[in-house]
């Protein structure tokens, strides 16, 4: 933490052209409310729901649910995956954990739909690939 500050102030030292000791408070306890805006908890709700994509699986199945803007049956989305059946399981109940499905019985089928937080995810993530 000692070197934190000393880079801080031969930062502010050449954006400034001189650095006092009151410019490096004064950075340090902005840096801490912009810290304190995001929040704890939502940095770990957000990295719950990135962990819930960084599986090859989890992101197909909700890629599929977002492309397919329906409901869909768990026999549907075990055609279009090749994982054993406890790991399909396995990956909605981690998808659903993450608010990024939703699923209900239907009788004796089980069906899954993309919610908007996926919808948005998916979005901005294809918005953000160069599709050269």
């Amino acid at each position: 933490m000692t070197q934190t500050p000393e880079r801080l102030r031969r930062y502010l030292d050449d954006e400034l052209g001189e650095c006092r000791s009151e410019d490096v408070e004064r950075r340090l306890a902005e840096l801490s409310t912009l810290e304190a805006t995001v929040g704890e908890a939502q940095v770990t709700a957000e990295l719950d729901v990135l962990s819930a994509l960084a599986n090859e699986t989890r992101y197909t199945l909700v890629r599929v649910l977002v492309a397919a803007q329906e409901e869909l049956c768990v026999c549907e989305l075990h055609a279009v995956v090749d994982v054993s059946e406890s790991g399909l399981s396995h990956a909605l109940s981690a998808l659903v954990d993450a608010g990024l499905i939703t699923g209900w019985k239907d009788g004796r089928w089980r069906k899954y739909k993309a919610t908007n937080r996926a919808i948005t995810i998916v979005t901005v993530l294809e918005g953000s690939v160069s599709h050269e």
